[in-house]
């Protein structure tokens, strides 16, 4: 990292009006510029790959529409759809390779570098996506998932990077198959190959759930048994609530890891949610290099409430996973949101490109566990949400009915300035440089040289809240953007300062200037 009097500050500014909107959010709180149509190029500038697994890569641009796709200095291996912008082959060897994209359409032509790193590494930005479980719950089904892959496709989002469809718990059916892996409820998912196929067909990626235990907190079929055949005895379940942690809440002594991760491979899913309390290196191990084994790239994320006991062992899952829950379940209220949020600072330093700390998923727009409601935070609060999870470099996995999604909720999830602080190729995550009052100051130094700062007013009232440069490590003339409303503010020297309403937001980017 560059000495800090020579890193540039982003601070991201969100200036929202003072009074809390109801329910149904007004057009005026809506600060996301519709998209230009001149293309834009959006998403990572790096994507990590395995060598000998199969590739996929959309880039996703914005713009009117055709638009006309090139990438020039693929390595061999790779092939690009000039009409769809989707790359797929295979990467033969280990290295790095520059590309830069090049995107055209009526009214202009783009260009973006991009680095594509054949390694040992995948997901070297945050996943960013949708889950069926703060939506659906145990309610999911095929049916309902694909149909939330079309409305990714067509309310826009995948052309802002919003890329994976994951299935959350209950889609389990008994085990069996060639490889004797857990098959789809055939009432619920009775086609999982086609699901997948149909997916990739959009150009996106799709995820899929399970635990090392007998069997899932949604009961039903997990990664072990007490017997070859791999079921379980429903009749023989002694949890009393008391204590979660026994049968068949536990694991048992046959594990069937490396089958179910051949099967996930086979049907084509790109994402594993391994759920299970406390988390334990040995079936994090185990399933890691199943995974590994299975000759897909599959995004390994641990799903966790116990963040004692994770902070415990962090140091050995932390090569061995993708991303790691730090928190108990999240739901649609202020205190729930806020609590998990403000509260990551002590997981800062484990972070880095392909291994990310994950304060759960989002609760914008119709979520509610089976039954969706509009979610019960704030417009203010919403963008709260969203500015401290881009800060905090988090996987990003949209929670809500993608088939319900009104224009505020849209906003919030499109606004490309904003998403670019989550996706920078650093990975570094936001830290609290100051607090008085319940009144923040977050600041990320990003890979550009810029800062991104976030000015969070957890209190019941307006205030003023004020960055200082030497809070901030930088010096001299910044020119302030507001990330938001995607606009320049103006030159700034020693601080900014801005009236952040209650429990809202400002995000800025800082740029030197002298």
């Amino acid at each position: 990292m560059l000495p800090s009097r020579l890193i540039p500050l982003v601070v991201v500014l969100i200036t929202l009006p003072l009074f809390h909107p109801q329910t149904l959010r007004a057009g005026s709180d809506i600060l996301t510029p519709p998209p230009a149509p001149e293309p834009r190029i959006n998403g990572p500038s790096v994507f990590g790959a395995h060598p000998g697994n199969p590739f996929l890569y959309s880039i996703p641009v914005t713009g009117t529409r055709p638009v006309t796709f090139a990438a020039v200095g693929l390595p061999d291996g790779l092939k690009i759809d000039t009409s769809t912008g989707r790359i797929t082959g295979l990467l033969s060897k280990k290295g790095e390779y520059l590309v830069l994209f090049q995107v055209s359409n009526s009214f202009g032509t783009a260009r973006k570098k991009f680095l594509i790193v054949a390694g040992d590494t995948i997901a070297l930005t945050p996943p960013m996506g949708w889950n069926s479980w703060n939506c659906w719950g145990g309610n999911v089904d095929q049916e309902k998932v694909l149909r939330s892959a079309k409305a990714l496709v067509s309310s826009g989002l995948s052309q802002h990077g919003w890329t994976y469809i994951n299935i959350d718990d209950t889609w389990q059916g008994t085990r069996g198959g060639p490889f004797h892996g857990i098959q789809g409820d055939p009432q619920k998912f009775p086609d999982m190959k086609s699901l997948c196929d149909s997916i990739h067909d959009m150009g996106l990626k799709t995820g899929i759930y399970s635990t090392p235990w007998v069997v899932s907190y949604g009961n039903h079929l997990g990664g072990s048994s007490a017997n070859p055949e791999g079921g379980w005895d429903p009749s023989a379940n002694l949890n009393t609530g008391k204590n979660i942690h026994c049968y068949p809440f536990e694991t048992g002594k046959i594990h069937f890891a490396a089958n179910d991760a051949r099967q996930w491979a086979a049907w084509g899913f790109d994402y594993l949610k391994y759920d299970w309390g406390p988390v334990d290196v040995g079936n994090a191990r185990e399933m890691a290099s199943a995974l590994r084994a299975s000759g897909r790239d599959i995004v390994f994320s641990l799903s966790n409430n116990a963040a004692d006991n994770i902070f415990s062992i962090i140091a050995d899952l932390g090569p061995l996973a993708n991303s790691w829950r730090t928190t108990t379940d999240m739901n649609d209220s202020w205190e729930s949101m806020s609590g998990i949020g403000f509260n990551q600072g002590k997981w800062a330093p484990f972070q880095h490109p392909g291994h990310y700390n994950d304060p759960d998923m989002l609760v914008v727009g119709a979520v509610g566990w089976g039954i969706p409601h509009p979610t019960r935070l704030t417009s203010d609060e919403q963008y709260t949400h969203i500015s401290l999870w881009c800060l905090l470099g988090a996987p990003l996995l949209i929670g809500c009915d993608l088939e319900k999604l009104d224009a505020f909720t849209l906003s919030l999830l499109c606004n490309d300035e904003v998403l670019e602080i989550d996706q920078d190729p650093l990975c570094k995550q936001a830290t609290c440089v100051a607090e008085n009052n319940n009144l923040d100051v977050y600041t990320k130094f990003l890979a550009d040289g810029s800062v991104a700062v976030g000015l969070f007013n957890r209190s019941g009232a307006g205030s003023t809240i004020t960055a200082n440069w030497s809070e901030l490590k930088i010096s001299g003339k910044q020119r302030v953007r507001n990330l938001w409303s995607q606009k320049d503010l103006g030159i700034f020297e020693n601080e900014f300062a801005a009236l952040v309403p209650p429990h809202g937001v400002t995000l800025l980017r800082l740029f030197p200037s002298d």
